[in-house]
């Protein structure tokens, strides 16, 4: 299945493994759709990716909260 991808705004590298893979928190644009706030693992070409999680920016202020309170 081919889909369009953009990273629209780099917010934070997390971590970065021995493979050169990162961990990355960004704003992706899907499909040629709004930016949402994305956390998943790019190889260092940002042209293969692992399994992610999006958010809206109600779902991120909802996770802000949340980790305030750990």
């Amino acid at each position: 299945m081919a889909f369009k991808f953009e990273i629209t705004k780099h917010i934070k590298t997390l971590s970065t493994n021995a493979k050169g893979w990162s961990k990355e928190f960004n704003m992706v644009s899907w499909n040629e759709r709004e930016a949402k706030y994305d956390i998943r693992e790019w190889d260092e070409s940002h042209e293969k990716m692992g399994k992610g999680v999006t958010f809206t920016e109600e779902e991120i202020e909802n996770l802000k909260e949340a980790l305030k309170e750990l």
